[in-house]
């Protein structure tokens, strides 16, 4: 066992052509199945969050690719985890990251995480210290399925879903609408989106009201390349003559951590959705949503079941997505 295993933390991770290389595969196995290429190996999903898509695809995936899966819950299967180095364990966590890390490390063959969230200060849970603790520790690859910060096996799909509609991606015009609900989401898929967008070559264009920026390290590395992007007040603005329209609801980073700050914020924005008027802004754009989407409140029914609605193709290919870095990772 290599002492430094590869990991997907995050798409940075790739280089630019480990990443085409990750896509190209990903289309050719949704083409042709691969066959039982990971007979006799074995994943640990853990889930400190619950997962509808993300576990199934991961399960199907495994069991598809000739392997299995081992699940388990943070909130029924174990029990709180220590991840912070140095710490006097005379708290909550009977084990700490280090130890748990270790030992599943020689039972299966790679981790794939999906870490908790404190939920009190941006400034802590941006740093993703579980997901860095168990890769640092791990002797096996670890997957990150959903940090704070990044979602990169959504971004996978992202990508793979928009290059089937629109074949190349460069110099295509992509519009991120955020949209309201009474249940936002991290902003992690549309961070690990933006970044993955603007390295596929597409002009990305991020719509949503006042106290709903991104993390400024994305942006600020989107800068650094020299990148296409743009932020809009406006969804209608942004959404003018774009190929693909994706909604999302995130967080306000500025009210994270106060309930009663952010609920008063949400509570301003009613108005922010995608339905069929907005839709016909772009050029004949194609509508992606990671889901789980509140119909009618986020996006109309019009929209979500319409023609030009990848929402299920866009989740379908996280099956496919997921089987190329089982692959690449298990097989190195």
């Amino acid at each position: 066992m290599s002492a430094s295993p590869a990991h997907l933390i995050r798409l940075s991770d790739l280089d630019d052509r480990e990443l085409e290389d990750l896509l190209d595969l990903s289309t050719r196995l949704k083409r042709r199945a691969a066959g039982e290429k990971l007979s006799g190996r074995s994943v640990g999903l853990l889930f400190f969050r619950g997962s509808l898509r993300t576990r199934t695809a991961f399960e199907a995936a495994m069991h598809q690719l000739g392997g299995h899966t081992v699940h388990l819950a943070g909130a029924s299967d174990f029990w709180e985890l220590e991840a912070a180095e140095g710490r006097v364990m005379d708290g909550r966590a009977p084990e700490h990251v280090k130890d748990a890390a270790a030992v599943l490390s020689t039972y299966v063959d790679a981790l794939a995480i999906r870490p908790p969230m404190a939920g009190h200060s941006w400034a802590a849970d941006r740093r993703d210290e579980a997901i860095a603790a168990w890769a640092k520790w791990a002797r096996v690859p670890v997957i990150n399925m959903e940090s704070a910060m990044w979602h990169p096996l959504q971004a996978l799909s992202d990508l793979m879903t928009m290059r089937e509609a629109l074949g190349s991606l460069r110099g295509k015009k992509l519009a991120i609408v955020w949209t309201h609900s009474p249940t936002p989401a991290s902003p992690a898929v549309v961070h690990s989106l933006v970044d993955a967008a603007a390295r596929a070559g597409m002009e990305v264009r991020l719509a949503h009201p006042p106290g709903y920026e991104l993390d400024e390290e994305v942006t600020r590395t989107i800068g650094a390349r020299g990148q296409s992007y743009s932020t809009f007040d406006s969804a209608a603005a942004a959404v003018e003559g774009a190929q693909v329209v994706y909604a999302r609801s995130w967080w306000s980073l500025a009210d994270y951590g106060n309930p009663t700050l952010s609920a008063s914020r949400r509570a301003r924005t009613h108005n922010w959705r995608v339905d069929e008027d907005l839709l016909r802004r772009g050029a004949e754009a194609r509508f992606l949503h990671a889901m789980p989407v509140r119909r009618n409140v986020e996006v109309s029914d019009e929209v979500l079941d319409g023609g030009r609605s990848l929402v299920v193709d866009q989740a379908a290919n996280r099956l496919h997505a997921t089987k190329a870095v089982l692959l690449k990772l298990l097989q190195a």
